[in-house]
């Protein structure tokens, strides 16, 4: 190959990982509808536990701002958080429901659902 062709590839590459790279904006409504996998845990009255492998707390997400629950869903994709059941569920969705979960909780009324 030559320098020419080098240059060519890695401008293709550069252009093709700028385009996927776009910012992901989140829908509450749909993110509404998507939460429905959360609330059997979140925003239960009176909180939620579990015992194993060990004490979990579920947190209360109503009102959460949207930047806070995205992170807290990249860590327990990636190990910096550690709940197993969290990692399932993080690993599961995709860059563009996490962002409508996000933005759904960030506009919540900040009151117990169950």
């Amino acid at each position: 190959m030559n320098q020419r062709s080098i240059s060519v590839i890695a401008l293709t590459l550069f252009f093709c990982a700028a385009a996927q790279a776009q910012t992901v904006v989140g829908n509450a409504s749909a993110g509404q509808y998507e939460s429905a996998m959360c609330e059997g845990c979140h925003n239960v009255r009176g909180g939620f536990k579990t015992e194993f492998p060990e004490v979990y707390r579920a947190p209360m997400l109503n009102g959460q701002s949207a930047a806070y629950i995205a992170q807290c869903l990249a860590d327990y994709r990636s190990g910096v958080r550690r709940n197993p059941t969290m990692k399932a569920v993080a690993d599961i969705l995709t860059p563009q429901q996490i962002a409508n979960l996000s933005a759904y909780y960030a506009v919540a009324k900040n009151q117990k659902m169950k």
